[in-house]
């Protein structure tokens, strides 16, 4: 039986950043808890990075579970025969089941944010959400896991503001920075046993439900502001908000980078969706209530005026 203190899981650039923060800056990494490769097939996980490589770069023991929610047989024995003090989980987009929960003495803690304060805002891609539906603040949780999702069993939070020139991937830097220094407060009361929960939440229950590729196609016949949060909120290293060229088959535009362009100049003689002019490279394309310019796109076609969108 071996004894890990300090265990985190996660599957994705992100893990690897807060486990070489909490190494370089704070304290011991016992265990890193992630999935084997071939478990993507049967899973999405957006930003997927291996992580065996920090046993070899930093020393660090890596299990490698075979399933994503952690219920092999093999996984199960490997939390049952060990001892384990604290978990810390970023990257990971599954519950922690109970059986695993309960193998940590001081729990297992994790991440989420909303505009508000849990249980509002519970559910998927609470980042991703924020950004499309708008919201200028990110409230992220440190709470302590149980058997249900983003229960309101708080140990710390830190606010951060979207604004309207972040896109998910910027938006994911200031996450991180807020989890870091979540993180050292949770270490901290670890280590002098203070770590102390709070669940006297007076906010109401709601959910995000969950985003797949499809729900990033592009609805041109929305407002400007709309069709700008949708592109910013899935840019990668999330899938991507794409459309198609009228008249050109299944020829699909993936766009990762665009901008309000004008919503003053008279464009009422092109249709939502059309391409007005391109400069550049980079198409402008009329809106509902104005235009925007796509900074990058990607398609097996060039853009060009008079090309309509849909």
């Amino acid at each position: 039986m071996t004894h890990y203190k300090i265990v985190v899981f996660g599957v994705k650039d992100t893990s690897e950043n807060i486990i070489e923060y909490i190494l370089h800056d704070l304290c011991k990494v016992d265990l890193v808890v992630t999935i084997r490769p071939e478990v993507t097939a049967k899973n999405q996980v957006s930003g997927y990075k291996g992580l065996s490589f920090l046993t070899d770069k930093y020393g660090i023991p890596v299990y490698e579970s075979a399933t994503y929610k952690l219920c092999d047989d093999e996984t199960v024995k490997f939390f049952d025969e060990n001892e384990f003090d604290i978990g810390i989980v970023m990257g990971w987009q599954r519950l922690i089941p109970k059986q695993v929960l309960d193998s940590f003495k001081y729990g297992v803690f994790g991440f989420h944010g909303n505009a508000g304060y849990l249980p509002f805002g519970r559910g998927r891609s609470p980042l991703n959400w924020s950004m499309i539906l708008g919201d200028s603040r990110f409230n992220l949780n440190l709470f302590k896991y149980d058997e249900n999702a983003d229960s309101p069993n708080v140990f710390a939070t830190e606010m951060f503001s979207i604004t309207p020139y972040d896109d998910i991937r910027t938006a994911q830097y200031k996450n991180m920075i807020s989890s870091k220094r979540l993180i050292a407060k949770l270490i901290d009361a670890y280590k002098n046993d203070a770590i102390v929960i709070h669940t006297d939440s007076k906010d109401h229950d709601s959910w995000y439900e969950k985003r797949t590729p499809a729900d990033g196609k592009i609805d041109w016949d929305g407002r400007t502001r709309d069709i700008y949060n949708l592109i910013r909120g899935v840019a990668a290293p999330f899938p991507g908000a794409y459309c198609y060229i009228s008249g050109k088959g299944d020829t699909q535009v993936k766009i990762w980078q665009c901008r309000p362009f004008c919503e003053m100049l008279d464009f009422s003689m092109y249709a939502p969706g059309e391409v007005i002019d391109v400069f550049d490279d980079k198409p402008v394309i009329r809106t509902v209530d104005g235009s925007i310019l796509i900074d990058k796109y990607e398609s097996s076609a060039v853009l060009k005026k008079g090309d309509i969108l849909c």
